[in-house]
């Protein structure tokens, strides 16, 4: 695993993201990439202030980032994509045009008719593209995948995700300023924008732990917020293969959850349950009556692992570490794509993971106005 540097231009970003500085911080935590330039904003205040704060020469801050691009496309490595997920395709046509590797926040597009328009011109042969699907990132999620694969559970028969937020009703304060929703959170696309906020994040780890996508969907969505023309509360119910069967559900108007992200998963020996904000701790039960919690100081067969370890058990990881987690295994992949080689890494996920997420919310978004259940 080499530790090679490599470096990184952003297009968006700035201090008035609500992303910008995670992705800042995690990308250099463990030294895998340098951010070298940027166009963080289109607002210039708040473009030069975020290169003045991060450390990021003048000269090569810009106002325009297809002016970057022609700048700085030999300079780099790769370019992050941390535009309002409205813009995104704009950017991405240009990255792929020009070639140039990208990691993209989430979602990496609004619906079905923009990935169709993207795939058009995307090669998996030829491109380099990660989405950041942060959340299994997590050491413990990790060693939740671990355990399923080695059937530790059994075979698995359900899976149930939550992310309630409270945002809509109690806007979060940051530096003691209230944060209401940014202004492209205020309205739905092809799918409601919660589905693409946060909905996306549950398909990703129902797919990566279970390995396989839902079949079917029956929804309801709801709208409990004074954002009246917007849906803020979606529950799930979904059928996978395998006589899996499983639900999410995502709000941005659950008093009392500040981000209440939890993975419940059961199968025919024992279940499993994850909550974000204990993360360092898998509670298990088995059907011998045995309860176990499982953390980083225990019989961990993955998350003993140095990478996750940055300070011993007993000092809990957090959210911007599981992104660095990511950013570690991103690290290893574009290393692999610019020397040409096989670029196989089971943490990092792009395109396809994208495109099935987005027909997933599509489908709910049709089940929900018909009442009745949808295929994928």
């Amino acid at each position: 695993m080499s530790t090679q540097c490599l470096k990184l231009a952003f297009i968006g970003g700035g201090a008035n993201s609500a992303v910008g500085y995670v992705h800042f911080s995690a990308a250099q935590l463990d030294n895998r990439f340098k951010v070298v330039a940027g166009a963080f904003s289109r607002h210039e205040d708040c473009n030069l202030a975020t290169a003045q704060q991060w450390g990021i020469a003048a000269e090569h801050t810009y106002s325009d980032w297809r002016e970057m691009l022609s700048h700085e496309r030999d300079n780099i490595d790769a370019v992050v994509v941390l535009t309002p997920t409205p813009h995104h395709l704009e950017v991405l046509e240009t990255l792929l045009q020009l070639n140039v590797p990208m990691i993209c926040e989430k979602s990496l597009v609004c619906g079905s008719a923009e990935i169709a328009q993207l795939e058009k011109m995307y090669d998996p042969e030829k491109h380099f593209l990660a989405v950041t699907f942060n959340y299994s990132g997590y050491a413990m999620v990790r060693e939740l995948k671990n355990l399923i694969k080695s059937k530790k559970l059994g075979s698995i028969q359900k899976i149930h995700l939550e992310m309630p937020q409270e945002g809509f009703k109690r806007p979060p304060e940051i530096a003691g300023k209230a944060a209401p929703p940014q202004s492209w959170r205020l309205k739905d696309y092809a799918v409601p924008t919660i589905c693409l906020d946060l909905g996306v994040h549950l398909h990703h780890l129902s797919s990566y732990l279970l390995e396989l996508e839902p079949l079917q969907t029956s929804a309801l969505f709801a709208t409990h917020s004074e954002y009246t023309e917007l849906v803020d509360d979606v529950q799930m119910l979904l059928k996978y293969p395998q006589n899996v069967t499983g639900s999410m559900w995502m709000s941005k108007t659950a008093i009392g959850h500040r981000n209440g992200l939890r993975i419940r998963i059961y199968g025919t020996e024992g279940s499993a349950h994850w909550y974000q904000l204990n993360p360092d701790e898998l509670e298990l039960n088995y059907n011998d009556g045995r309860r176990e919690i499982l953390d980083r100081a225990g019989q961990c067969q993955y998350a003993h692992q140095f990478r996750y370890n940055r300070m011993k058990p007993g000092h809990p990881t957090g959210f911007v570490e599981a992104f660095a987690n990511l950013y570690t295994d991103i690290h290893d992949a574009l290393l692999s794509y610019l020397n040409a080689q096989p670029v196989s890494n089971e943490y990092v996920f792009g395109f396809l993971q994208a495109k099935d997420g987005l027909a997933l919310f599509e489908a709910a978004t049709r089940s929900s106005k018909s009442g009745q259940w949808q295929n994928l």
